[in-house]
């Protein structure tokens, strides 16, 4: 029997609202598939952007730092100087943790204290704590910061600073924190779930202080294979992505289900020679002429091989056959537009027959041998980098073996110095050149705070006093133009070496919305569904 017309219309009308409702339901869920995801749970545990962006989902920062990279209110609403050492900062009030606890000054005091014990193999989140001697507790919302000396950019540091729980056990390890039973924040979701190299599992929290998140919950899927993770957003696997390759930039524009979103990057690939002078060391051992012989004397020591290895670098080749034109050749240690950047940086040249003459003159008119070391699955682009630097190096007389390798063996192995150079990404999170100064290119000594990523032991004494006097002055201005000195002083030594400054693109379903982060953290709590 066929059915009247007003009683089809009202079957198509049901159809159509429980459509809605499964519609609305699903948009409660969101499938982000990652490059990278944690390394742990604990936030202190690594400083890799990849680690905080996904433990940012769970975890507040003291401060907050936009997709600009400009400092705003976090679970600190306010801070002020109270003398050349002692910073204030003003809490926000109203904040409960996920176990339903207050969030205090304590928690503050007690997680700047456990970060040199909870550091993990890339020495964690001491970078942020370098300068600080002390921390005091003036009432439940008010803390005071002591430096050991004065620190203009403690508020930049302290937006990687992020808090947990005082209730916690003081030596709690990472498996509780994997495990879900330290994992306490005051982030917009809650941990559930966590495989390691898979998925981790959030839930929402009601009633976050930056309000509801628009997700119940979120899943961040471990894709590392590009070519997969970009497969898994066009098959409904997933619905949003970082890290898309180039090379699917443009498919991905023509898809009326798509959406593609793309912003600058902080994030520059550099080339790190080993300075060490021990030829006895098993890495510099790897370190030989090309029959093999290891040779008497580190080769990279010699400012000649050093810019050797820089004019070899074809950076505008390596933009167009690696990142088909996405990409800018870089210049310096950081990117042209962050604070402290050298305005008058000039592109860094690529001359092969200049390069093979100062070989020569530095003893080495045949080359040398030796393996380059890079990560193959941390940022788009790494592994082919480095397959095309073991090309350029060749056409300069160098025999290079090429490894990429998964950032999980590359960066434990590379802070213990098994290798004799290295390519990697490094990203200037704070958007000031101190971060990356004090990071890689300060001497790293015993008991020192300084260099705590400065693993290739690259040492100018000259250079640390201007990294020192500008970390420590206060106006601004003098600071800038004491962090370009050391720019500019830093590239002409070539105790690192830039090569290109990547571009980030993330992808999603067309009705998605996102705003590109300069960080490049993907946080779901910013993914928004498209009104």
């Amino acid at each position: 029997m066929t059915p009247t017309k007003p009683f089809r219309r009202l079957r198509l009308l049901a159809a159509a609202a429980v459509l809605a409702w499964a519609g609305a339901a699903s948009a409660q869920e969101l499938r982000v598939g990652v490059r990278a995801g944690p390394e742990a749970i604990d936030p202190a545990y690594m400083a890799l952007g990849n680690h905080a962006a996904a433990v940012k989902n769970m975890f507040d920062t003291l401060v907050w730092v936009d997709e600009n990279l400009q400092v705003q209110p976090g679970l600190a609403v306010s801070w002020r100087v109270i003398d050349d050492t002692t910073w204030e900062f003003k809490l926000r009030e109203g904040v409960t943790f996920h176990d339903g606890s207050p969030f205090t000054a304590a928690d503050v005091k007690f997680s700047i204290e456990r970060v040199p014990g909870a550091a993990g193999p890339d020495g964690g989140l001491t970078l942020y704590t370098r300068t600080i001697s002390g921390v005091s507790v003036v009432d439940d919302h008010t803390i005071r910061i002591t430096t050991n000396a004065p620190h203009a950019a403690l508020p930049q540091d302290m937006t990687r600073m992020f808090i947990v729980s005082s209730r916690i056990p003081r030596e709690a390890k990472t498996a509780e924190f994997n495990s879900g039973q330290a994992a306490i924040g005051t982030g917009p979701f809650r941990f559930v779930s966590w495989t390691p190299r898979g998925d981790l599992v959030v839930e929402r929290v009601a009633g976050h202080w930056r309000g509801d998140a628009a997700w119940s919950r979120v899943t961040l899927v471990e894709i590392s294979n590009d070519a997969a993770r970009v497969a898994g957003l066009l098959s409904g696997r997933v619905d949003f992505v970082n890290y898309v390759p180039v090379s699917d930039i443009a498919r991905l524009k023509r898809d009326r289900n798509m959406a593609v979103f793309q912003g600058e990057s902080i994030y520059t690939f550099l080339l790190y020679p080993d300075m060490r002078e021990d030829m006895s060391l098993p890495a510099m051992r790897m370190i030989t002429d090309r029959q093999g012989n290891t040779l008497p004397k580190n080769p990279f020591l010699d400012p000649r091989v050093r810019e050797a290895l820089s004019l070899a670098i074809d950076r505008q080749g390596i933009v167009q056959s690696v990142f088909e034109g996405y990409a800018t050749p870089a210049a310096q240690l950081m990117p042209n537009y962050m604070f402290g950047a050298d305005p008058d940086a000039k592109p860094l040249p690529h001359d092969p027959a200049r390069a093979r003459a100062l070989l020569a003159e530095a003893g080495f008119p045949n080359g040398f041998r030796f393996p380059l070391y890079c990560s193959s699955d941390r940022l788009p682009g790494d592994g082919a980098t480095c397959q095309a630097l073991g090309q350029l190096f060749a056409r300069i007389g160098l025999d290079v073996q090429v490894n990429a390798q998964p950032r999980t063996i590359f960066f434990p192995a590379r802070t213990r110095g098994d290798y004799p150079i290295t390519m990697a990404g490094w990203g200037t999170l704070t958007g000031e050149a101190g971060y990356s100064l004090s990071g890689f290119v300060h001497c790293r000594k015993p008991g020192g705070r300084l260099g705590p990523f400065n693993n290739s032991h690259y040492c100018n004494e000259e250079l640390d006093k201007i990294i020192a006097e500008a970390l420590h002055t206060m106006d601004e201005e003098k600071r800038r133009s004491l962090f370009q000195k050391a720019q500019a002083m830093a590239v002409a030594d070539r105790g690192q070496i830039p090569i290109v400054t990547l571009p980030t693109v993330w992808a999603g379903k067309a009705n998605l919305s996102w705003t590109p982060r300069a960080d490049e953290d993907t946080l779901p709590y910013f993914i928004r569904p498209r009104s």
